[in-house]
């Protein structure tokens, strides 16, 4: 709905700018005093003819090559052809009016941009609740299916597979079709496949649609961090995506809290857990049809050179989607090579990639694990245990406190580099920081607050996961995990993006795809590795991987401009920024 609006929008502007626009004479004189009903024009075969059938048509000067009616619109840049059949020729690129347009999404008004922020992070928050729900019933899963644990966890690990497969195509497709269809398609399929596991007589087709749904689940996680960027600045993301990680991750943690007491008695059964899923999507889908703006702005701008071409029926107007040619497949192809290639060379993207990897893995096989950690040795029902997780959300919302004061240290930072360009205020002026650029290791802060907490904990719950010590060691253990979990995934994506500009979705799409895969597997390994090794042991043997990680967000805030200096495609700290 909003996306239509939009494009009505669009055409009511332009079809203003034509109304107004000042009228021409064969030699490209502007001509202001000429009626709009009668604008006498020259034809391509070089003779005048009076024309009244369509005023606004009738002011695009086809009999020179760059035509004064481009010139005289505000936003479109007249640019030579460089084609040999016709060398002469010039197109008129779309642009915006100006930086203050208020029809870029990046100038929308502050509650439009955030209500936005929240629709795709209560979307995140969907998707991402669904991976984990089923956890929350595995006892049930196993006994209605007549299944193992370990086959029945495979519910949850072939539904990150999903997410990692999805995530190889959602990324381009959101850069041709725009950020709203591929949320709003993606999602219809979505709530399809998961009313198809609730539907599900037997294993096989629970796990096909559990796979499917994970791939058009994907959407809201890996092309959220686009859509934070094309409504915010680089000063303001140091607010809104902590909002967005913080919020999102409530999906995964608080699932089994959702599936607490479903399965275990007469009133619900265990399909529940994928209605309440489905339900919750319906309404979130509604929202989004309602309110969520599309954001891409070089799909707009295409939009709007479309209009110009109807209206004015000449073929020059274009944007710079228009001039883009390569074919999805050919952008896909593109983007899987680019994930790949500057991973191999990139040792930033393959140190913060392999730790994410390991905290996805610690958390995932928590799904599985706190069936030992707390109803094996304390006793607790299953309904307990999985309430047992909000402890871990406290701890991830706890992290909240640090935004304000890491906005602050932030904006002092963006300050100075603004004013080393040319003095710029950027209290007066929020478009003064759109081409400012300071260190990539500011975002680091978040990470440097959080990483010795990751392996903390996991010692802390695992030595003192015994039936003689209080319970509230372990549950309390486990919100210092969380905090130490947000801070990375935060930092981790901010500083990816703010390193490598351009790159930044390939190497996200990387980091994408190797967490949700690595994870995948692993939450069908956590089972026996759990029962095999015990809870001690287990927590003992992840909290040294993690402890083995822990120097790398400090040792790139301190040698990440050196590492940046030897690398092909991450930003220089040379050229601060420019106006």
């Amino acid at each position: 709905m909003q996306s239509y609006l939009q494009y009505r929008q669009l055409g009511h502007v332009v079809h203003k700018q034509l109304e107004n626009a000042p009228e021409h004479d064969a030699t490209g004189a502007v001509n202001v005093d000429a009626p709009v009903g009668a604008t006498s024009v020259l034809s391509n075969q070089g003779h005048r003819a009076d024309q009244t059938t369509n005023p606004l048509s009738q002011k695009a000067s086809h009999g020179s090559e760059k035509s004064p009616l481009a010139q005289s619109l505000p936003g479109i840049e007249i640019q030579k052809q460089l084609d040999a059949s016709s060398p002469n020729s010039h197109i008129f690129v779309v642009g915006w009016e100006g930086e203050n347009d208020p029809l870029n999404p990046y100038n929308f008004s502050y509650a439009r941009r955030m209500v936005a922020t929240l629709l795709v992070t209560a979307l995140a928050f969907i998707v991402g609740a669904a991976s984990a729900i089923e956890s929350g019933v595995l006892p049930q899963i196993t006994e209605a299916y007549g299944v193992s644990e370990v086959v029945g966890s495979l519910v949850t690990g072939v539904y990150l597979l999903g997410f990692a497969t999805g995530s190889l195509f959602s990324g381009p497709l959101s850069e041709i079709l725009g950020r709203n269809s591929v949320y709003a398609g993606s999602l219809t399929l979505f709530m399809i496949f998961i009313m198809g596991s609730a539907l599900a007589p037997n294993l096989g087709a629970q796990l096909a649609f559990r796979f499917l749904a994970g791939i058009f689940g994907c959407p809201p996680l890996t092309c959220a961090g686009g859509t934070i960027a094309d409504l915010w600045n680089p000063l303001e993301k140091t607010i809104t995506f902590p909002i967005y990680a913080i919020l999102s991750f409530g999906g995964p943690v608080l699932a089994p809290v959702i599936a607490s007491f479903i399965g275990q008695t007469g009133v619900l059964s265990w399909e529940w857990t994928a209605w309440i899923i489905l339900i919750a999507s319906g309404a979130i889908f509604v929202l989004v049809l309602l309110f969520q703006p599309e954001t891409y702005a070089p799909l707009l701008l295409k939009w709007k050179g479309k209009h110009l071409r109807q209206k004015t029926g000449d073929p020059r107007f274009r944007s710079a989607m228009d001039m883009d040619k390569v074919s999805l497949l050919h952008r896909i192809a593109g983007a899987l090579k680019r994930q790949f290639l500057i991973t191999f060379h990139e040792p930033i993207i393959l140190l913060i990639s392999l730790y994410m990897t390991v905290l996805y893995i610690v958390l995932f096989t928590f799904f599985d694990g706190y069936a030992d950690i707390f109803t094996e040795v304390h006793g607790l029902s299953q309904g307990l245990t999985n309430i047992s997780w909000v402890a871990m959300y406290i701890g991830i919302s706890l992290a909240g406190l640090l935004v304000l004061p890491i906005y602050r240290w932030t904006k002092r930072d963006f300050t100075a580099a603004a004013e080393e360009v040319n003095g710029i205020d950027t209290a007066s002026d929020r478009h003064a920081l759109d081409n400012v650029h300071t260190k990539p290791e500011v975002r680091l802060w978040f990470a440097m607050f959080g990483a010795p907490l990751i392996p903390i904990s996991l010692f802390w719950m695992g030595w003192t996961d015994f039936a003689s010590v209080s319970i509230w060691s372990p549950i309390v253990a486990s919100s210092f995990f969380g905090f130490g979990c947000i801070c990375i995934f935060i930092s981790s994506y901010m500083y990816i993006i703010d390193s490598y500009g351009i790159y930044a979705a390939s190497a996200l799409g990387f980091m994408t795809v190797s967490r949700y895969f690595a994870a995948g597997g692993m939450t069908v390994v956590g089972v026996p590795f759990y029962k095999n090794m015990g809870v001690h042991w287990t927590l003992t043997i992840l909290g040294c991987i993690s402890a083995i990680m822990v120097p790398v967000p400090y040792v790139f805030y301190r040698y990440g401009p050196v590492i940046r200096k030897w690398s092909r495609y991450a930003a220089a700290d040379e050229v601060k920024g420019s106006v």
